[in-house]
Order: structure tokens, then C-alpha cells, then sequence
């Protein structure tokens, strides 16, 4: 069902964009970044969280970590990852393949401010083998989300001598 009602729903809302399917395995970051050939921080990725009696899904760059202080902040409430059956049950989407599009229940949706650093960004679409190639701010528009700076800036990269530069 997952994979279909992502299709359903770029038929219906945004019929230019193609799901693209990859026959390796996009389940993490680092293997969707190699099946869909681009860098780790253009993984669009999709957090399914609980707050207080709320279920949110956040999209987030790849690379990004989430910050529970930032997201206890903007959401009123400790933040708790769903459960691997409770994802597919509310979202219809297995782990691995959760993306804001065609979701079996409306959620409310939330990009991070992460994500703007890129012109197009890779979402999965609802399996763990397939994607879709988006701008970011388009992401936002069709699934009505609210951008939001809920993850922790990316660190520095470290000199040889460990120090950060």
C-alpha cells in the first residue's frame, strides 16, 4: 500500500514528480545516499515522534541530529521516537521508507531548517527502494508543513590534530 499512495499522491498534487525506485536497499541514510548517487546530508529523513498525546513527523537532512531541547521547546513536550509497528500503523509506511507523502493518517509535518541548505533533497516514498528528488521548499508546500530548527547544527569538521576547525 505504502509505495501506492506516495504515487497517488504525487498523481494528484504534483503529477511532474516521479517515484524512482533503486533495486538496492535505501532503509538507512548512507545506503539511500548511494542508491540515489548524492551525499548523505541530501537524504531527506523522516522522524515519527510522540509528544505529550501529538504524533509529528519532522524532516530532517540526513546528516542532521535531532536536539530534544529544541524540540521539547517547540513542541511543549519530551520527545519520544514511535515504535517500528506503531510507525507503519499510523503512517502506513514501513521503517526505512517514512516520508511525509500519501499518509495512511494525517499527521502534522515540520522540515528543519537544515534542509534549505540544498536545492533538491531525497525523500524516501514509502518503501525502503524507492525515492523522489524535490526541492525543499516544494516538500514543504505540498505536504503543508511548517519549518521549524529543531536540529543541532552540523559540527565543525575536525583538523588531523582533533581539533575543530
Amino acid at each position: 500500500m505504502s509505495i501506492e499512495s506516495v504515487r497517488a499522491f504525487f498523481a494528484e498534487k504534483a503529477p511532474d514528480i516521479a517515484v524512482i525506485e533503486s533495486t538496492m536497499s535505501s532503509a538507512t541514510v548512507i545506503l539511500a545516499a548511494e542508491a540515489y548517487g548524492v551525499e548523505p546530508a541530501r537524504i531527506a529523513k523522516t522522524l515519527s515522534l510522540r509528544v505529550g498525546d501529538r504524533v509529528v513527523l519532522i524532516v530532517a537532512a540526513g546528516t542532521s541530529r535531532m536536539d530534544n531541547k529544541k524540540v521539547k521547546a517547540q513542541f511543549g513536550g519530551k520527545p519520544k521516537m514511535l515504535g517500528v509497528d506503531e510507525v507503519a500503523e499510523i503512517t502506513g509506511h514501513e521503517v526505512g521508507g517514512v516520508c511525509p507523502f500519501g499518509l495512511k493518517t494525517p499527521l502534522p509535518v515540520y522540515c528543519d531548517v537544515s534542509l534549505k541548505a540544498f536545492d533538491i533533497v531525497v525523500p524516501a516514498a514509502g518503501s525502503t527502494h524507492s525515492a523522489v528528488r524535490i526541492a525543499p521548499e516544494r516538500m514543504a508546500k505540498l505536504t503543508a508543513a511548517e519549518w521549524v530548527d529543531v536540529c543541532q547544527p552540523p559540527s565543525a569538521p575536525e583538523q588531523a590534530d582533533g581539533v575543530s576547525a
